[in-house]
């Protein structure tokens, strides 16, 4: 039997969250949600939606991911649910008719791509005006936190001061994290209203058995508990078109 704080995407807070969308999608007749997955990489995301009886477009530039993505879903007996756009988010407007979807996923892909506040204004134009948009970020706070815990405090005095949550260290691959207020400011710009805004991974990260259903519990507790949630290591945002923005 499902222990009640589990998913079917695990027991994560951004699963819950996840599931209530689709709880409210189909509460307005839709049976089969429309997801769009913008960044979805090798299907992480993609294919337990479809598992959930949902249609999934995902937008994905690396050609590896998309080979991953189709494997996965083929195991799985959900590839005729999946669509693969093969590109990146600029030709979201081009590919996704604009406020057809259910639900807009937009996981891990704003600390990567040249313009977050373009890409999110995208994304906006996407969703439906009763559907809703999920945005997880890397969160500056929990890197910062990071370097401390591991004795390097002139890095995190120089992380926390760093307008993009960066160093020259961490590579090409994050060019931004982001933190509570950067995410709110960064939405309303967009014409979204957050309805959630929580953490993921407070603890988890670094426990010694993620799967513990303790650990899950405390960590539905801390996700919208700040300053618990401003420090977890990953900021979760769920949001809907604001009354009056385009297309309303």
């Amino acid at each position: 039997m499902r222990n009640e704080t589990s998913t079917a995407f695990g027991t994560s807070a951004v699963g819950h969250a996840l599931e209530a969308e689709l709880d409210r999608a189909r509460a307005r007749g839709r049976t089969e949600p429309l997801v769009v997955d913008v960044g979805g990489g090798s299907g992480g995301w993609a294919v337990p939606l479809a598992l959930q009886g949902c249609v999934i477009t995902v937008v994905e530039p690396n050609p590896n991911a998309i080979a991953t993505l189709q494997r996965r879903a083929e195991e799985v007996g959900v590839r005729d649910r999946i669509t693969v756009v093969a590109n990146d988010s600029d030709a979201l407007a081009e590919e996704v008719p604009p406020g057809s979807a259910d639900l807009v996923l937009a996981h891990g892909l704003l600390e990567v791509v040249d313009d977050p506040a373009a890409t999110l204004a995208a994304v906006a134009e996407t969703v439906s005006a009763a559907g809703a948009v999920s945005v997880l970020v890397a969160n500056k706070y929990a890197a910062v936190l990071h370097r401390a815990l591991a004795g390097k405090f002139g890095e995190a005095r120089e992380l926390q001061a760093s307008a993009t949550g960066v160093l020259a260290d961490d590579g090409d691959a994050v060019q931004r994290r982001f933190d509570v207020d950067g995410l709110r400011e960064l939405h309303r710009s967009a014409g979204l209203d957050i309805v959630l805004l929580q953490g993921e991974g407070v603890v988890s990260d670094s426990a010694h058995d993620s799967a513990d259903v303790e650990l899950a519990e405390f960590e539905r507790a801390a996700a919208a508990s700040p300053p618990l949630r401003d420090i977890a290591s990953r900021l979760h945002v769920v949001a809907r078109r604001a009354a009056g923005s385009r297309g309303e």
